[in-house]
């Protein structure tokens, strides 16, 4: 940081868990500033919840550091207790308090005169839509209204950082977008450092300024969720966020020969075994007379020749599944709106060559090549 800048409002540096000899948090670093929201993005298991229950300081690291604001809060010799820290905490199952009003749910814990209590209590609940809930209790509400009281309460306090835990897993699909966007415009508000745990990578592309892509205790890649996306550091990175198909090759000449065509690998040696990774919607299909139509521009190499194995209709698109001529793999396809061709259907497939990614062969690989 240069002389002048303003520190980030939040920063973990070297953060390391272990359980039973494994590293469940192993190395891990991030900084946030205020008003930023970042998703800890991975699969159940590979250490988000564990390092938001660090920052959060009701679990202890074994090494490395929590600073706020550029102040340290947290290493391994000093520790400023969970209620000290400033931080808004909240969970997948709400934690309501059900004897309390909704009014004395998002007064718990603020401090001040009866009366600042009930202006900002009245406030909250204004910006989130439950004014008129203010006397009901929990069990009163819905699903959707219980998650905005929680919200309401864990930003009462004016925390500096918010740590959300899967925050909308308990809400059916009808509510959660819709509840997505009113949380982050009041994070936003309230200018708070944001570090949310997810699973889903649709909803860390829908709330997320950054991802942090973790897996087995550490974060692989980390940046704007459209960088993230287009641009992933490896197979599983890019299977993470969507499905994804396979071929299979051998570099020669900084390039990897396959039934569609060549494909660029530069830097990549010799005799290298590669994996290139495509998504279904990059799969380009030729409607016009089985492969007779207009032939594929240069950006879509060489087309190749499969038959319909299976097709369905998922709403806004039609995924199709095609057994290739060239060795009997299966290989997907998604196209807009409705397209469901008969099983058995011959068609030709080419594949945008931007859209492609190419990463060396792991070791298992590499055998069945």
């Amino acid at each position: 940081m240069t002389a002048g800048q303003t520190p980030p409002r939040l920063e973990i540096r070297n953060l390391v868990r272990v359980f039973d000899g494994q590293r469940v948090v192993d190395d891990v670093s991030l900084t946030i500033r205020a008003g930023q929201v970042t998703c800890l993005l991975g699969p159940s298991g590979c250490g988000k919840s564990t390092t938001l229950r660090m920052i959060a300081g009701v679990e202890m690291q074994d090494s490395g550091e929590i600073h706020v604001d550029g102040k340290l809060i947290c290493d391994t010799m000093f520790r400023v207790p969970p209620e000290r820290r400033e931080i808004g905490l909240m969970f997948q199952d709400f934690a309501l308090f059900p004897h309390l009003s909704v009014a004395g749910n998002v007064a718990f814990g603020l401090k001040g005169s009866r009366e600042e209590k009930q202006v900002r209590v009245e406030e909250l609940l204004a910006r989130v839509s439950l004014s008129r809930h203010i006397d009901s209790y929990p069990h009163q509400l819905s699903g959707g209204e219980q998650q905005r009281v929680a919200l309401a309460r864990a930003l009462a306090p004016r925390p500096r950082i918010m740590l959300m835990d899967e925050p909308f897993s308990g809400l059916d699909n009808r509510l959660r977008d819709g509840i997505r966007d009113d949380t982050l415009a009041l994070l936003k508000e309230e200018d708070a450092a944001v570090l949310l745990v997810t699973h889903e990578p649709e909803e860390a592309m829908r709330m997320a300024d950054e991802i942090a892509l973790m897996r087995d205790g550490r974060i692989v890649q980390q940046g704007a969720p459209y960088n993230v996306y287009t641009r992933p550091v490896d197979k599983a990175a890019v299977a993470f966020f969507s499905d994804i198909n396979t071929l299979r090759a051998q570099v020669n000449g900084a390039l990897a020969a396959t039934p569609f065509g060549q494909f660029l690998a530069p830097g990549v040696p010799d005799g290298t075994d590669v994996e290139i990774v495509f998504r279904p919607q990059h799969v380009k299909l030729d409607f016009d007379r089985g492969g007779r139509g207009p032939l594929p521009t240069p950006s879509d190499g060489v087309a190749a020749r499969g038959m319909v194995e299976r097709a369905r209709f998922l709403g806004s698109e039609s995924l199709v599944e095609f057994r290739m001529d060239f060795d009997g793999s299966m290989l997907k396809a998604t196209v807009p709106n409705v397209f469901i061709p008969e099983p058995g259907r011959v068609m030709w497939l080419t594949i945008r060559r931007d859209r492609c990614f190419v990463f060396p062969a792991r070791p298992a690989e590499r055998q069945r090549l």
